[in-house]
């Protein structure tokens, strides 16, 4: 089936423009990965174009700082890839994603967020690291929250897994958004290994001000 990718981050304040080509990879059981950085030769670039990224600069020391704020003009580099159904998924996913939020606690806005980021509403979705649907839930975490890793691709169990884990990240770093969101991408221990902030990994980096473009929109 053909898959068509939209590049789309929030309407935000500072201007930078990245460059962003996609790759896909179509693998022997027929599963189909994209991504901006191709760990092999086996990815074939199909989007050769460049991505203009705004953002919007909150104040914070953070956001202040020189690094995060290059990480931020780059956030392109880790855009939301859409397939072709992933609109009409977003709705489909509504009444879930809600009961995911009322249940745990956890803002309905930023698990769309997240998942915006992470799989675009493709429960299907697997990344070359073994991410497994529409959270991306790693085997280590899903195993974690109560879900077995043959239903990482039920939306249902995905939804509720991820939730509990970004529920467990915000109460770990007192309801900070920022890094509840470095946290499920890098792990909460960076975060705390570098003295509860966004790790200085570029991925994270790019990671949080992609979220946060998506959740602050």
């Amino acid at each position: 089936m053909t898959k068509i990718l939209v590049v789309f981050l929030g309407a935000l304040v500072f201007s930078g423009v990245a460059s962003a080509d996609v790759y896909k990879y179509v693998a022997p059981d027929g599963s189909v990965y994209y991504t901006d950085e191709p760990p092999n030769n086996k990815y074939t670039r199909i989007i050769r174009t460049k991505v203009i990224v705004r953002v919007r600069d909150n104040g914070s020391s953070e956001l202040s700082d020189d690094s995060y704020g290059r990480s931020y003009r780059k956030a392109a580099r880790r855009f939301a890839k859409y397939s072709h159904g992933s609109w009409a998924n977003r709705h489909k996913y509504n009444e879930l994603i809600a009961q995911a939020a009322a249940d745990y606690g956890v803002d309905e806005k930023l698990l769309h967020a997240v998942i915006q980021a992470e799989s675009a509403y493709n429960p299907e979705a697997r990344s070359p690291v073994g991410a497994v649907g529409l959270m991306q839930l790693m085997p280590d975490t899903a195993e974690r929250y109560g879900v077995r890793a043959e239903n990482r691709t039920d939306p249902a169990e995905s939804i509720k897994g991820g939730a509990r884990y970004l529920r467990d990240l915000l109460k770990m770093f007192n309801s900070d958004v920022r890094l509840a969101v470095a946290g499920y991408n890098a792990g909460e221990n960076a975060v705390r290994k570098y003295n509860n902030s966004i790790p200085p990994y570029p991925e994270t980096q790019n990671y949080v001000a992609q979220v946060l473009a998506f959740y602050e929109r």
